[in-house]
């Protein structure tokens, strides 16, 4: 890997939620490589095992910690782990989230014939739990890992908190309601913590990633033999850059909001990292 830049975070610890994600991952690496402790935490333990493992081949500091970030206890037991491993927390990424199949129409304009389908889903098919699922893992699983890491740096004086918002917080996207509440919700929250801890030497920002082909939203852009499905047409002729956006390429965006050096008066932000994408009218 080779980074952008590299801010000294010698002595740092940094703790990444839902650390063995595809983006998320590479987060963990540069932190790494830049000289910081990186707590990968991960509801798959093994997952994150792996990711440090690589780490640790590359010369870096790192290592697993099993965490269900909408479980209070879980988080607290992960955080109490963290701190008898490597120390008190520096920099926390709020990296758990996605979206549920439950909360997801199979339309973008509502249509009658969808409705009375009963192999397709409408607006009106949505669960509850679904919405619940995908609120609970974006929403809850930024605000608990807050409360328990922001505790180290408040005590500091000192700090930074990186969300991951989205491209749906600035405008819904067709199909996923729940989510685009979610990550509007995430960076509305943002806001609210920059504000809230502007007097105690903590920062609080967010990346909203435009579109990236990960695992995770797979199905709703390549068909079963390869090919884009329509969805991801729409996408590439909406990005004036013209393509999916590469994992690595959020790293710059992630170092420069972690660096105290690079963006030290920078707080309350929601940085775009798409392409174009939240700048182009279609027309």
């Amino acid at each position: 890997m080779i980074l952008p830049f590299t801010p000294d975070y010698s002595g740092k610890v940094a703790v990444v939620t839902g650390g063995a994600g595809v983006l998320c991952k590479e987060f963990c690496k540069a932190l790494a490589l830049c000289g910081a402790k990186v707590a990968i935490l991960n509801r798959t333990l093994s997952k994150a095992e792996d990711v440090a493992e690589e780490i640790r081949a590359m010369g870096g500091e790192a290592s697993g910690f099993q965490v269900n970030v909408v479980d209070k206890e879980s988080v607290k037991a992960a955080h109490e782990a963290v701190i008898a491993k490597y120390g008190k927390c520096d920099i926390l990424i709020n990296g758990a989230g996605g979206n549920h199949p439950a909360a997801t129409a199979d339309d973008e304009y509502f249509s009658m014939d969808t409705l009375r389908d009963e192999n397709k889903k409408s607006f009106f098919d949505l669960t509850e739990d679904g919405f619940t699922n995908v609120f609970s893992l974006n929403i809850m699983g930024t605000l608990i890992p807050t409360q328990e890491f922001a505790l180290d740096m408040v005590e500091k004086s000192s700090g930074c908190i990186l969300n991951i918002s989205s491209m749906n917080a600035f405008t819904p996207l067709t199909k996923i309601p729940a989510y685009s509440a979610a990550k509007s919700g995430i960076s509305n929250f943002t806001q609210w913590l920059a504000v809230h801890f502007a007097k105690t030497g903590i920062r609080v920002n967010a990346i909203a990633p435009g579109f990236f082909s990960t695992a995770q939203n797979a199905k709703l852009l390549w068909n079963e033999d390869g090919t884009p499905t329509a969805r991801t047409g729409k996408i590439i002729n909406a990005t004036p850059m013209g393509r999916f956006g590469e994992s690595e390429e959020l790293i710059g965006a992630m170092l420069f909001l972690t660096d105290e050096k690079s963006a030290g008066f920078i707080t309350g932000v929601i940085l775009p990292v798409d392409g174009g994408f939240s700048a182009y009218s279609g027309v």
